[in-house]
């Protein structure tokens, strides 16, 4: 998380944070289901999502938007990981400290906001895998790939035999989920009580959900990591007009590689036949959705070298310049609409609802960043880490 460096090219500046931007939407999109149902990520049936509509909404986010944007945001930090080095050094300060603060404040705002605003944050992983980046950093392009490649193979195999041996031990039956039932009316009447006990119950959830972070998105994301790192070495995105017959070749490939891993997807996550199911889709993602994440990446830099989509860009970018205070904020109006800290909408908002209410607050969060980048150097929050990272207080106006 967090803006370029104020050192960079602008161009490269604008296109990286401009993608920046449009994956914030995305995870937007993912995140809210967490916040507008207890019935996400069970495996079963959300009963608000019955009707046919409701059904398509959920196809869409599955399809298009789940475990794809969250690679594509890892990627960028990546990227801007070797922007951050090469900023470092320009002003002939040392990397290693600087970053290892910086990854150390990461992880402080991300406990904050798992236990206050949402369980499901990303923060704290990015804390600590970017640790493993920071000491590797300096090893060659083949190695980082290599890695990278073998940690998406490793994490979507070890899934894929998870639900076969799943499978076994059910011998073709179905699994009990009575108590999977009453956990969820559980979390439903702690979201809905007070905001002592929305706390009580993160803390709970993240007591149980941490291996599967460490199983799905640790892995995955620090591949994207490494890939990001490499392709900032190369300056892939810093003259992209030079480059646009490869990314039309990786757009062809992304999509014909990762548009039917996502259909797989998406159709197990709308069935109710267990968990196996489930699992084996989740391997499939896994393993396809780096594709996917690709092509959408590679079409937004080509629609970017268009009229219309260099407007777009210009939207986008200031959102993703200030896109850690854009991701905290996104969470607290969420925990404001839907928990006990405000309206309490969660377990009655349908799922194309809960997508419409996140276009609606990306919505809202583009002219307000437009507006915030326009008079200030930094994002409030950005402001705060850089100055835990640099140990010192920067100027927050811009051109001082």
């Amino acid at each position: 998380m967090g803006g370029a460096s104020e050192a960079e090219a602008p161009q490269r500046q604008t296109t990286v944070d401009a993608l920046r931007g449009f994956a914030l939407l995305g995870i937007l999109v993912v995140n809210i289901a967490t916040f507008a149902s207890t019935y996400y990520g069970t495996g079963l049936p959300d009963p608000l999502a019955n009707p046919l509509p409701e059904r398509l909404a959920v196809f869409v986010r599955t399809f298009v938007f789940e475990t794809k944007f969250y690679l594509l945001f890892s990627f960028l930090f990546g990227y801007s990981f070797l922007l951050q080095k090469e900023a470092a050094q320009r002003a002939g300060r040392a990397f290693a400290p600087r970053m290892a603060r910086r990854l150390l404040g990461l992880w402080l705002l991300g406990v904050a906001h798992a236990v206050l605003l949402y369980q499901g944050d990303i923060l704290t992983t990015y804390g600590v895998i970017g640790l493993v980046l920071l000491l590797l950093h300096r090893r060659g392009d083949r190695f980082l790939l290599g890695a990278g490649i073998a940690l998406v193979l490793a994490t979507a195999l070890l899934w894929a035999a998870f639900s076969a041996l799943l499978s076994f031990a059910l011998g073709g039956g179905s699994m009990d989920l009575r108590s999977a039932y009453a956990e969820a009316a559980s979390a439903l009447a702690a979201y809905r009580g007070t905001p002592m006990t929305v706390i009580v119950q993160h803390l709970r959830e993240l007591s149980q959900i941490w291996w599967l972070t460490a199983l799905v998105q640790a892995p995955t994301a620090l591949a994207m990591f490494f890939a990001g790192f490499v392709a900032g070495r190369h300056a892939l995105l810093a003259d992209t007009g030079a480059r646009l017959p490869l990314f039309r070749r990786l757009l062809a490939w992304g999509l014909a590689v990762g548009l039917p891993g996502a259909a797989f997807y998406a159709q197990s996550a709308l069935r109710v036949d267990g968990a196996v199911r489930d699992f084996l889709g989740l391997s499939v993602t896994l393993l396809t959705a780096p594709f996917l994440s690709a092509a959408y990446a590679c079409a937004l830099v080509l629609l970017f070298r268009t009229p219309r989509g260099r407007v777009l860009e210009s939207w986008l970018a200031p959102a993703g310049r200030m896109a850690l205070s854009n991701y905290l904020l996104q969470s607290a109006v969420c925990a404001w609409l839907f928990l006990a800290y405000g309206l309490r909408w969660i377990g009655a908002t349908p799922p194309l609802a809960a997508m419409g209410i996140a276009f609606a607050i990306f919505g809202c969060q583009l002219p307000l960043s437009r507006w915030w980048m326009g008079r200030f150097a930094y994002g409030p929050v950005e402001w705060l880490l850089r100055a835990f990272t640099n140990l010192a207080l920067p100027s927050m106006r811009k051109g001082a």
